[in-house]
């Protein structure tokens, strides 16, 4: 969405690559205050309920596109691993950390196949979430299948992790699309 923006406006190379850049750090950045606060406010069973990571991660996929959403999916766990390590309480914790790099990779790589369509009409934004969600969800569950038997995280705790987290992504799945609509009404007038 933001590409289309910028190309509308014939932003050069070196522009959009700018914005693109400080748009992903601050998502990022969302990324690693948001679950703090969420910790802070409601205990680790809230972080595990609402998904606060994921927010973000949906929302630059959507915004971004599939490349700057890969990047952005994989980099937000890592800096809030290696931040909140530096504390002495890394979240996400290291076993779980490998999880969370491919489930977010996949959520934002996938809302982000759909930003083409939702810079024409944002309304995309809420199947692109949907289809995030379950690739996402999926490929976490996936994964703890193939690597029960040398991970400490079995398949019956990744479904319960899943189920625990229902709520947040039910949550996710309006408040991202709202944001982006809201954004796109924001940035072309009242086009959706």
């Amino acid at each position: 969405m933001i590409d289309a923006v910028l190309s509308r406006r014939n932003a050069d190379l070196k522009t959009k690559i700018t914005v693109k850049s400080a748009v992903s750090v601050g998502i990022v950045a969302l990324a690693v205050i948001l679950p703090q606060i969420v910790h802070a406010l409601l205990g680790a069973a809230g972080g595990a309920q609402w998904l606060p990571m994921y927010l973000p991660v949906l929302l630059g996929g959507c915004l971004l596109g599939w490349h700057w959403g890969l990047g952005i999916g994989v980099l937000s766990p890592i800096v809030s691993f290696i931040i909140t390590a530096a504390f002495g309480n890394p979240m996400p914790v290291a076993a779980r950390l490998p999880y969370m790099i491919a489930e977010l990779a996949v959520f934002a790589t996938v809302s982000g196949l759909f930003s083409k369509k939702i810079s024409k009409n944002a309304l995309w934004a809420f199947l692109a979430v949907l289809t995030a969600a379950l690739a996402g969800r999926t490929v976490f569950l996936l994964l703890a299948v193939a690597f029960q038997s040398v991970s400490p995280l079995s398949a019956y705790a990744a479904w319960a992790q899943v189920k625990t987290g229902l709520v947040g992504l039910c949550l996710q799945m309006v408040i991202v699309p709202i944001s982006v609509i809201a954004l796109s009404l924001f940035i072309n007038g009242k086009r959706v």
